[in-house]
């Protein structure tokens, strides 16, 4: 082994036996009290970008980074966005709305660089936005298998590298996209979403593997089944529904503010070493 890798191993060995639990000495009770403050979660003054967030699942995630104290966009086709927003700003929080198509690519980027012109800067991104179309394989047609990829994988892609060229210039930034459960599992009638979700979560390791080293952070949450507008259809569904029940070991599906922890902390200081993380958000659902 070279001197330099040596040294590295002995850097490596000092700051391991420095930050073991068992020999922390006086001298470090600033930094334990810092890891316990929970400053750390605080996100004021960062700028966010919410995909996706007039409704559902993205509202909620917008909602609880704009409480943690960071000003959010929320960057939605939907007219919805533009009443969430008001509703958000209106409880005295900073929220913005962006109409953007995110199948359209060139309007994609449009609304982003607006977006990001409206904060004045970007430190974090939650590619929220998705689609599912449960029609069994031989009933799906390409073209529609085709939408479900170009707005759940392909746009979050090309999110990813609008957001990664400002993030490691400035040195810093968190990005979180939406996996699924079907990033693991195959499920059922889902051939285009499963793949869909099973590439964001790849994504999410390669482009962690690219970036951590420039200080910026890229994870996913997989969140469970979740009682959301995507998911009426399953609601309804009299053979589906008891099974998924019968899995789900917290007794019930999952709510939107079931996600704020987890988003804010993906997003603040608290998750600095955290990155290429796929966390299930499924009240116990991967467990079973």
């Amino acid at each position: 082994m070279n001197a330099n890798g040596s040294g590295a191993i002995r850097g490596f060995r000092d700051a391991i036996d420095a930050g073991l639990p068992c020999n922390v000495k006086s001298s470090d009770e600033k930094a334990v009290a810092m890891m316990a403050n929970l400053s750390l979660f605080d996100l004021t003054g960062k700028k966010a970008i919410v995909t996706g967030a007039g409704c559902g699942l993205g509202r909620g995630i917008a909602a609880a980074l704009a409480n943690a104290g960071a000003e959010v966009v929320i960057l939605d086709i939907a007219d919805a966005a533009v009443d969430t927003a008001a509703e958000l700003t209106a409880s005295g929080l900073a929220v913005h709305a962006v109409k953007g198509n995110l199948l359209d690519r060139a309007d994609l980027e449009r609304s982003f660089h607006e977006s990001v012109r409206v904060l004045g800067g970007l430190d974090i991104l939650v590619n929220n936005a998705g689609m599912h179309d449960r029609r069994a394989c031989l009933d799906l047609p390409v073209e529609s298998w085709d939408k479900v990829l170009e707005l759940n994988i392909t746009a979050v892609y090309q999110l990813c590298r609008l957001a990664g060229a400002i993030m490691v210039k400035q040195g810093s930034g968190k990005i979180i996209s939406m996996a699924s459960m079907l990033s693991f599992l195959g499920g059922y009638n889902a051939s285009a979403y499963a793949v869909s979700k099973a590439g964001v979560a790849q994504l999410t390791k390669s482009l962690s593997n690219e970036w951590a080293g420039y200080g910026v952070q890229v994870n996913a949450i997989a969140p469970g089944y979740m009682a959301t507008e995507m998911n009426t259809d399953l609601l309804h569904d009299d053979v589906r529904l008891p099974q998924v029940n019968a899995r789900i070991p917290a007794g019930r599906w999952g709510r939107p503010d079931d996600l704020a922890g987890v988003s804010v902390f993906l997003a603040s200081a608290a998750s600095d070493y955290v990155s290429g993380a796929i966390v299930p958000v499924d009240g116990g659902y991967l467990a079973r």
